[in-house]
């Protein structure tokens, strides 16, 4: 496959009608996709630039994901024990929470706080080298782009993605607590409510989201800024594109996926 075919035609002057652009972006997606899942699955990644990525994807990231993820667990319990406390159901705030957090919300978090602050910068650095040619001389060295770039992206994001969905449950999980506990709702029987709701599907299925959200959010980054062209305002286009894309795509595939995991359940 022609490393070419995958980011759109850099020659084209004129301005695409929608339907086009739409076609070219998800013909370059998938072409982009395939490309690196063949590059992931031979094995042969670089080490070094893969270790680089967990720290930026994952540890840089922990701080945004478990306030954000606090903040919210903490607003949703104080709205739900407010009403639940009214008909005698504080043995329920717990756990109304804690399947809130694990099915939807911690992955949710994840995939948009981790897009707006390495997804964002991912998009900016590719466009960068592929407007300063960069990308040129990587393929004039025989390195190809996709398997030194976009491949250690892809694993890095593969291994941090769930992770930080752990993250983001406790830090919602502890964030209710100390509202619950504000209001008169004691520990015990917070974590007692919590175990009796939460499954261990439900854990097990928001991770699942997260590995889907992290191929969603690097795939599109990366094929945005390998597609950025016009110098700097190209590429604070295509971050600009990249993110917004990114965070709808999540969206959409959180319908989908919690119609297919929790739907029945």
């Amino acid at each position: 496959m022609r490393e070419e075919l995958v980011w759109t035609d850099e020659g084209a002057s004129e301005q695409p009608s929608l339907l086009r652009a739409t076609l070219e972006f998800v013909g370059a997606l998938w072409l982009l996709l395939i490309a690196t899942l063949r590059g992931l699955f031979r094995g042969r990644f670089e080490g070094r630039e893969c270790l680089h990525q967990m720290a930026f994807i994952g540890a840089t990231s922990v701080p945004i994901v478990a306030l954000t993820s606090s903040l919210a667990g903490a607003v949703i319990t104080l709205y739900s024990t407010s009403l639940l406390l009214r008909v005698g159901g504080s043995g329920f705030v717990g756990g109304a929470l804690s399947v809130a957090m694990t099915r939807e919300i911690a992955p949710i978090l994840t995939g948009i706080m981790v897009t707006a602050r390495c997804g964002s910068a991912i998009a900016a650095q590719l466009g960068t080298m592929k407007i300063t040619e960069q990308i040129d001389a990587l393929r004039a060295l025989g390195v190809s782009p996709i398997q030194y770039l976009v491949v250690p992206r892809l694993l890095a994001s593969l291994v941090m993605f769930p992770l930080l969905g752990v993250v983001a449950n406790f830090a919602g999980i502890l964030g209710g607590l100390l509202i619950a506990s504000a209001l008169g709702v004691s520990a015990h029987v917070y974590f007692r409510s919590v175990q009796l709701f939460t499954e261990p599907f439900d854990l097990i299925g928001g991770l699942v989201k997260t590995l889907v959200f992290a191929v969603i959010v690097i795939m599109v980054c990366c094929q945005q800024g390998l597609g950025a062209r016009g110098g700097a305002v190209g590429v604070g286009h295509a971050t600009t594109r990249a993110v917004v894309l990114s965070m709808v795509l999540v969206f959409v595939a959180n319908y989908f996926l919690a119609d297919a995991l929790f739907a029945k359940r």
